[in-house]
């Protein structure tokens, strides 16, 4: 197009100039401004969302933007907290002889699937997440220096071409391999067979009239315009459903796709996780009331941990639920072992007694009657999939100890279906 304007202004074709510039300029601005709005809105969603962090600043603890942290900075990271910048783990004066260690999930990092275990001296990187524990720790990298801005300096250095950009490549190289053909065709005919004299001004060279219009008509001069449009319609309605888009050529590739991989908590549903105990599963010769119970006991909701919440907080009394009892110890869950446990003390009978909750088939396994019941159980399992559910077990031992000490014998008693349902708008969606 721009070799057209300026074989037009060689000619002193002043309407096609005109027109073929103020095509050029409708499609720049088109694209600049829907761009322009994108961007905008992209820093303003992410200045809602950056992290925050716990920082001791004059020897205070406050909280503040993680982008204003430094080198050196003492921040206090726990449970849920992304972590906003290199850092590595100090220990705690009060730390008892056998470390806690906390679990650092860095599967957006280093695609472990596995939480990892991080002591006193160990490093988390920028953009992971605490899953378990608290400790302080010092910054050692912020910014385009931490492990994440390195990848992502990376990724930013590629030069990805968009689809619908190959498409518009693909189209101008025919268009210009049909025009060249047809340029050489006329220079012929006009200089070799009929010797035409050419020059500049209006109506003097009839040669680069022809090729004006064998330019203006061989490439497509509306279709960056029509496309610019189309893609700037596209974006709007995304952004009626609060979509924005970044990048014009995206909407394109949007409309191409064939599979779309959905987060399911909090996306497809409420994340607001529920007990159906009209379809609970009681044995070993509690009721559900019981078992809710126990369920309650063996919750820490310390940590705010969103199954032990809703644990806690079904049980009828719960106010009163610690007033009879007294917690010794408890082993947190970890993906590996896919239980948690409780040492619980009945204050009144000074028994002590031991609560195992985890996936059903990890407490199935220990019970001591596993041959006569693991079939029933199992189909119960699958039932509660089937339905939406996800269940939970739980078991009981008498005495203190570990899960595997001797003379343990797990008592399971039952089924617990955890229920998230779903957003109003997952059907639509």
């Amino acid at each position: 197009m721009e070799v057209a304007a300026i074989l037009a202004i060689i000619l002193l074709d002043y309407a096609d100039f005109a027109l073929i510039v103020g095509l050029l300029l409708l499609n720049a601005t088109i694209s600049f401004v829907e761009e322009s709005n994108a961007d905008k809105a992209i820093k303003a969603l992410a200045g809602a969302l950056a992290p925050k962090c716990k920082v001791f600043r004059d020897r205070k603890l406050k909280t503040m933007d993680a982008e204003h942290i430094v080198p050196g900075d003492i921040l206090v990271v726990r449970l849920g907290d992304i972590v906003p910048a290199d850092i590595k783990i100090l220990g705690d004066e009060d730390e008892e002889e056998e470390e806690h260690p906390m679990q650092i999930d860095q599967a957006a990092l280093t695609g472990e699937s596995l939480p990892a275990k991080k002591f006193t001296g160990d490093v988390a990187f920028s953009g992971s997440t605490v899953k378990q524990g608290e400790r302080h720790a010092v910054v050692y990298a912020t910014g385009v220096n931490t492990f994440f801005g390195r990848a992502a300096a990376l990724i930013g250095a590629t030069n990805n071409v968009a689809n619908i950009q190959k498409v518009m490549t693909k189209i101008g190289a025919i268009c210009l391999v049909t025009i060249g053909i047809w340029v050489v065709i006329e220079l012929g005919v006009q200089f070799g067979a009929y010797r035409h004299s050419c020059y500049t001004g209006e109506e003097e060279c009839p040669t680069l009239t022809n090729l004006l219009v064998i330019i203006v008509g061989g490439i497509p001069i509306a279709m960056p315009t029509v496309l610019s449009v189309t893609l700037a319609l596209g974006a709007y309605q995304l952004a009626k459903h609060g979509a924005i888009v970044a990048r014009m050529s995206a909407v394109e590739e949007m409309a191409g796709m064939d599979i779309l991989c959905s987060d399911k908590t909090g996306t497809l549903t409420l994340n607001k996780l529920s007990i159906d105990l009209a379809a609970s599963h009681p044995m070993g010769g509690v009721d559900v009331h019981t078992l809710v119970k126990y369920a309650a006991l063996s919750a820490d909701i310390s940590a705010e941990e969103a199954i032990d919440l809703v644990l806690h907080n079904t049980y009828p009394d719960k106010d009163n639920l610690w007033r009879g009892y007294k917690r010794l110890k408890f082993v947190p869950f970890n993906p590996v072992d896919k239980y948690t446990m409780a040492v619980i003390q009945d204050e009144q009978t000074g028994q002590v007694f031991r609560l195992l909750k985890g996936a059903p088939q990890v407490v199935l396994k220990r019970a001591h009657n596993f041959a006569e019941i693991h079939e029933p159980v199992e189909k119960k399992i699958i039932d509660y999939a089937n339905r939406g559910y996800r269940a939970l077990g739980f078991g009981m031992a008498e005495g203190p100890g570990s899960t595997d000490a001797p003379g343990t014998r797990w008592e399971f008693l039952g089924l617990l279906p955890l229920f998230d349902p779903p957003r109003h708008d997952t059907a639509v969606t």
